[in-house]
């Protein structure tokens, strides 16, 4: 009984140095990538007191070679596609949003000869909208006045029928044919060149 008892004692514990000297699968590559040059022997300070001479020399540890493989997954940034519940829709790219600045400016038509005197229309326009209109010059002298003064009423200011229609297509001022045209006419070149 104490023969099969050392016997059984013996096969275990020279399967033990076998696999200790030999290494597992996954450290032979490591074993095998060391350089000749240098040694793997043991040195005093690995052998401590309470080695077991039946086990064998303590397995040397080793520093050279490649960095071994863990086989911990590791974490990455991004997450992997198709493993959420929702999925979000592609975006359009950002456009940054600033405040619109003023883009208020003053056009002038040119000047208009008519029988009766010279017209010249100004416009002020704000974004793409015509917000004020005013006579730069009018027929003056006599009855032109009178006239002049029923264009200026009926076509300048904000409230005006220029602002109004946001166009040149004007009704005429009864009696100022004239300087209803030659007004319309200059507004016309404002409003081309405003936009």
């Amino acid at each position: 009984m104490r023969r099969a008892l050392f016997a059984i004692t013996g096969l275990a514990a020279s399967t033990t140095a076998l696999v200790v000297l030999k290494g597992s699968p996954g450290t032979t590559q490591v074993a095998q990538n060391l350089p000749t040059a240098q040694p793997v022997n043991p040195t005093p300070q690995d052998v401590g007191p309470s080695a077991d001479p039946a086990v064998g020399p303590p397995k040397p540890s080793v520093t050279a070679g490649p960095p071994s493989s863990s086989p911990k997954p590791t974490r990455t940034a991004a997450r992997p596609s198709g493993t959420g519940t929702t999925a979000k829709a592609p975006t359009a790219p950002r456009t940054t949003t600033k405040a619109p600045q003023s883009t208020t400016r003053r056009v002038t038509g040119p000047g208009v000869d008519n029988e009766y005197g010279y017209v010249q229309v100004q416009i002020v326009v704000s974004g793409n909208r015509i917000i004020d209109a005013t006579t730069l010059s009018l027929p003056s002298g006599g009855e032109s006045d009178i006239h002049s003064g029923d264009v200026r009423n009926r076509y300048n200011g904000t409230g005006g029928e220029v602002v109004q229609k946001q166009s040149a297509n004007l009704n005429t001022v009864s009696g100022a044919t004239a300087t209803s045209n030659a007004y319309k006419q200059s507004l016309r070149a404002a409003i081309e060149q405003a936009f």
